[in-house]
């Protein structure tokens, strides 16, 4: 019975060892299952925020397509009024070549009028600029007559 129970108590003992490297074993596979569940979860978060920064500049990158979309739409529209207008004033410069005699009159004509009123000017001018010579002339008087009362008073002063 000694014998026995030995045995069994060998038994138990070799139970009790082998259940804690089980229970060990188990503890260190649960500590790493949660750094798994840790390391997995801040991958998707990480993932989930990179999915985010995709689609912030596909959004850009749309924004950006259609702006440049309108753009060219708009200098399309832009380019096809200025060719308008550039036949428009091709027409109207080669009216204007084949009307070039007739309107070297009007041109011929105007620049006489111009001289006209130039001379005319001239002739205003000039009766001005006597006229502000002569106040000058009058002004520069006035002054000299100061300044011999001026020096007439200093005399007077010391003859008394």
């Amino acid at each position: 019975l000694k014998e026995e129970n030995a045995s069994l108590r060998s038994k138990i003992n070799k139970l009790q060892i082998f259940s804690e490297t089980q229970a060990d074993k188990m503890r260190k596979l649960e500590r790493k299952l949660e750094e798994n569940k840790i390391k997995e979860e801040k991958e998707a978060q990480d993932l989930e925020a990179m999915v985010q920064h995709v689609e912030q500049n596909l959004q850009l990158m749309t924004k950006r397509a259609v702006k440049a979309e309108n753009n060219a739409t708009k200098l399309k529209q832009e380019n096809a009024l200025l060719q308008v207008q550039l036949k428009n004033y091709q027409t109207e410069n080669e009216a204007l070549r084949s009307g070039q005699s007739a309107s070297l009159a009007v041109v011929k004509q105007n620049a006489d009028l111009a001289l006209q009123n130039l001379l005319t000017v001239i002739t205003n001018s000039r009766a001005s600029i006597k006229q502000l010579v002569s106040g000058a002339e009058s002004l520069q008087l006035v002054a000299d007559l100061l300044k011999s009362i001026d020096r007439i008073s200093e005399l007077s002063e010391d003859g008394q």
